[in-house]
């Protein structure tokens, strides 16, 4: 079988690929343009590389590692109305407590706002009105790594927001690469500021200091086929530069961003420092709760198993509005999930916390590189049990191992989350 791989700008993702490959079959012979003559052809690439039209084309002969439409996963707007739309027709589904109250809003221009409160966002603006306090984040619909998230607990702090990103307001800014032009992106994305965020000190482990830090988990998970859903269980913790603190502006009125920006990309300086696996914090302090709860094995576990069911049912959203997501029975792809973790304040029994994990967004071709080098071997693990389950099957290798797999049992170290026959189950 041929390969054609081509990440040019990811070459950790590169080598992580064409090692998996050589893994699964030294047979495989990995190139470097798309060899349409191929009889058997493997086209595992970022997505602008990918040849769409032979994929869809050849679908007993031709293995894709992306879907060819899924903008209801990865572009924050779609994935609000669509999980607002199932929630809507599922009250009961686990999604209603599994993500943050969300708007979507499409402006051009700051003076635009006042249409929006007025029709769109007419509800937020009584929420800033009548709830001070209360804060937001605003993120571009189309963005990624981080760019252009911004917080504010008013219609003049949104306001001023859109007058920077327009380039007319009179105040300098100084968020260099989160800089974005309104007028370019147009689709954004309100969510609610989730208070009570779980926090730990990341450092606990090798040290006794108490830095209270915020953090969001990553967690990769791999659609196949049409579709089976899988999570690769070694969930990252990442952490924020900066101490903990809730948002609140200081004596000139600036607002500091740092300590809620938990994303790598936003780090770089930082290297893997903040970058923990889940399971290491087990035995760390709670310091985001009186008294002295740690975080235990068990909620570690349980913490996986809410992060599993969510991005489930976040895959059954989307399978049942097919627009803007249709699965290929001869494509798979990986997604990096960013989840929030919260519990009650109120909770009174400190021995056994209740936790609850909120889904936030799904990103494709996620930033892996950035992992750092510790943690290297969980993607190596990761990308050869994709191999494995995803592909192989495609060149006729151990198939046979994958047919008795029940939804939540982990094989290859991969759990399978959800399996649903969209066009008939199984890929081929």
């Amino acid at each position: 079988m041929l390969a054609f791989v081509s990440f040019p700008g990811a070459p950790l993702t590169e080598s992580l690929i064409r090692n998996a490959l050589t893994k699964l079959d030294e047979s495989i012979v990995v190139t470097d343009e798309v060899p349409h003559s191929a009889i058997t052809l493997l086209q595992y690439c970022g997505y602008d590389h990918l040849d769409h039209e032979l994929t869809h084309s050849r679908p007993e002969t031709v293995l894709a590692s992306s879907y060819t439409i899924r903008k209801s996963l990865i572009r924050k707007h779609f994935l609000h109305r669509t999980t607002s739309l199932y929630i809507a027709k599922h009250p009961g589904c686990i999604l209603a407590a599994g993500v943050p109250r969300t708007w979507d809003i499409e402006i051009a221009w700051a003076d635009e706002l006042d249409d929006q409160f007025a029709d769109e966002l007419w509800d937020l603006g009584a929420m800033l009105d009548n709830s001070p306090g209360q804060w937001y984040i605003l993120k571009a619909g189309m963005a990624d790594r981080g760019n252009g998230i911004r917080l504010f607990d008013s219609k003049e702090a949104l306001r001023t927001i859109f007058e920077q990103f327009d380039g007319r307001s009179d105040t300098e800014s100084d968020s260099g690469a989160q800089e974005l032009v309104t007028s370019q992106l147009r689709h954004f994305v309100i969510q609610e500021y989730l208070i009570h965020p779980l926090l730990v000190n990341p450092s606990q482990v090798v040290s006794d200091s108490q830095v209270i830090s915020h953090f969001h988990l990553r967690a990769y998970c791999i659609a196949c086929g049409a579709l089976t859903l899988y999570l690769w269980p070694h969930i990252l913790a990442l952490f924020s530069a900066v101490p903990y603190s809730s948002p609140s502006y200081d004596a000139d009125g600036n607002l500091d961003l740092a300590p809620h920006l938990t994303n790598t990309s936003l780090q770089m300086d930082r290297g893997e420092a903040g970058v923990r696996l889940l399971t290491e914090l087990s035995g760390c302090s709670i310091l985001s709760m009186d008294g002295k709860a740690i975080l235990s094995d068990s909620d570690i576990e349980d913490i996986k198993n809410q992060t599993a069911n969510l991005l489930a049912e976040a895959f059954r959203a989307v399978l049942a509005s097919p627009v803007h997501f249709q699965p290929l029975p001869n494509a798979f792809e990986l997604f990096g999930a960013d989840l929030l973790v919260t519990h009650a304040p109120q909770q009174t029994d400190l021995s056994n916390p209740r936790f609850q994990v909120h889904l936030l967004e799904l990103n494709a071709e996620p930033a892996i590189e950035l992992t750092g080098a510790r943690l290297r071997w969980v993607l190596e693990d990761m990308f050869e049990a994709i191999a494995r389950v995803c592909i192989g099957p495609f060149v006729g290798l151990e198939k046979c191992r994958w047919e008795n797999w029940q939804v939540g049992e982990t094989k290859e170290g991969l759990k399978k989350c959800l399996e649903v026959g969209v066009r008939g189950l199984g890929a081929w």
